[in-house]
């Protein structure tokens, strides 16, 4: 693949790949919140029942690292087919979030700036 990966890039990807196979239709906001918590639920279940520390290591696992990339990218895809349906700048969206939760847990000890 040549072409640069960035959102926009991937959301046309998505959405011509789902236009090709008429599945606009069943992506509504609902069907694909529904579909995220669904593939972020089997993200979960590859963790359920490691330890702390295997959990950290998961990525070293042959077997499992392809899993969690496939799960991760199943998650990332519905996401962003989510965004692009509601018309969501999800870098715009995680920026702000960021911003706010800067200034509602400022780092301990650091005067604010009047």
């Amino acid at each position: 693949m040549t072409e640069r990966l960035d959102v926009a890039v991937l959301q046309r990807r998505l959405a011509e790949f789902a236009a090709a196979r008429d599945w606009g239709q069943y992506h509504t906001p609902k069907n694909l919140a529904a579909a995220l918590s669904v593939e972020a639920s089997e993200l979960v279940e590859i963790f359920q029942w490691l330890t702390p520390e295997q959990s950290a290591r998961v990525m070293d696992d042959p077997d499992t690292a392809p899993r969690v990339a496939d799960e991760v990218a199943d998650v990332l895809a519905y996401l962003l087919q989510f965004c692009e349906v509601l018309g969501i700048d999800a870098l715009a969206a995680l920026a702000a979030k960021i911003e706010r939760n800067e200034r509602r847990f400022p780092v301990p000890g650091v005067a604010e700036s009047p």
